[in-house]
């Protein structure tokens, strides 16, 4: 086996040793203090050392919270996964991203809710601004999106992280999520990036529709009603917009997990379409390499679009853009009224000396509004 020691995540064996560190990390603990609030310390760390392995721990610690902020913090969590046969066969869910940690979060908790195991979760290092992240994160089956590389380094980097992914699916038996691009489409304008596609087809044996089949890509559409952080998501389009070469900071990136998983999200569904296999084996393999990426690329556009769960404020926001009522059939006036009132309440939260109300408004708009118009171009 190839040495996967610094991306993959933390073995059975090695558990015990990274449990002791993180009980022993400071900020770990405060963590802890947080998300365990109603627990001793010692209770939670004694239930982390009966872990024997990562699933376990996603058992036993991860899947009581997430029941809890779905209980708080939501309408409820529903999915659908019929699509796709529980026989054994590992996928690949590759999907829309819309929260930093909940998106792969609410995926392993649905897999367990029918009856699947949970899934190696692909994240990338920017987001592991803390050694106690790093270590939680690889301890609940992660695997490291190594960023920030020269070219070449990237390049044996992403070739790396590709014969891991094989390797997960056919050797370790065990499935795998994946963003559909690098980082979250703020806009919610959903598309695959070609260069997630390429990097898969890296790995594996034969040609690259064969690379892809072997993989058993899934699109899985995810669809969250009111998205917490969308304020956000705007405060930061307009620091671009004024501010030449701004990016976010680690803490920017804390605060953006922090209000996701915490901030209110209504109702919450994923969506599984059929494995690609039996479509990539409709496509030419002679088809040129950059446009048969764009091929699989549109395809699993596609599919994401077409089982988005749609919800009132997404037709609203629809409407309110194009100045129409062309699709209140799907909403009622007292729906459209709380939508606007959400908006002004979600506008005046950004907190921006020169904050450009009428851009910002717009940006969340569109926000909630993307998924409807990709979700009619696709019908």
């Amino acid at each position: 086996m190839e040495d996967y020691s610094d991306i993959r995540p933390y073995l059975p064996e090695e558990l015990p040793q990274i449990y002791e560190e993180l009980l022993a990390d400071e900020k770990f603990r405060q963590m802890i203090a947080v998300v365990y609030k109603d627990l001793p310390f010692e209770a939670v760390a004694a239930t982390l050392r009966s872990c024997k392995t990562n699933t376990e721990v996603q058992v036993k610690l991860v899947y009581p919270v997430l029941t809890q902020l779905l209980s708080t913090q939501s309408q409820g969590l529903t999915s659908d996964f019929s699509s796709i046969a529980n026989d054994g066969t590992c996928y690949t869910f590759i999907s829309n991203h819309r929260d930093i940690v909940l998106d792969s979060a609410l995926l392993d908790y649905s897999l367990l809710q029918n009856n699947m195991d949970t899934a190696e979760i692909a994240i990338g290092d920017n987001l592991l601004i803390y050694p106690w992240i790093k270590k939680l994160v690889r301890v609940a089956k992660s695997f490291i999106v190594q960023r920030a590389l020269t070219m070449r380094q990237m390049l044996l980097a992403s070739a790396k992280m590709s014969r891991y992914m094989h390797y997960v699916i056919n050797e370790k038996k065990q499935h795998i999520w994946i963003a559909q691009r690098e980082g979250r489409a703020k806009d919610s304008d959903d598309r695959t990036q070609d260069s997630v596609l390429k990097m898969m087809a890296m790995g594996g044996e034969g040609d690259v529709i064969s690379r892809l089949k072997n993989l058993h890509i899934v699109p899985l559409s995810i669809s969250y009603e009111y998205d917490p952080c969308d304020f956000l998501k705007a405060k930061e389009f307009q620091q671009k917009r004024d501010v030449e070469g701004w990016k976010k900071s680690p803490e920017d990136d804390l605060q953006n997990m922090q209000t996701g998983i915490f901030g209110y999200k209504g109702h919450i569904h994923y969506q599984a379409a059929p494995c690609l296999n039996e479509w990539l084996d409709s496509v030419d393999p002679s088809t040129p390499k950059p446009e048969l990426f764009r091929m699989v690329a549109e395809k699993i556009d596609q599919d994401i679009h077409l089982n988005y769960r749609l919800y009132p404020a997404n037709y609203i926001a629809a409407d309110l853009l194009q100045g129409t009522d062309q699709r209140n059939g799907h909403y009622t006036a007292e729906e459209k009224s709380a939508f606007e009132a959400y908006l002004s309440k979600k506008v005046g939260m950004v907190e921006l000396e020169n904050a450009d109300s009428d851009y910002l408004r717009e940006r969340i708009l569109t926000m909630y509004a993307n998924p409807t118009f990709n979700q009619e171009k696709a019908l």
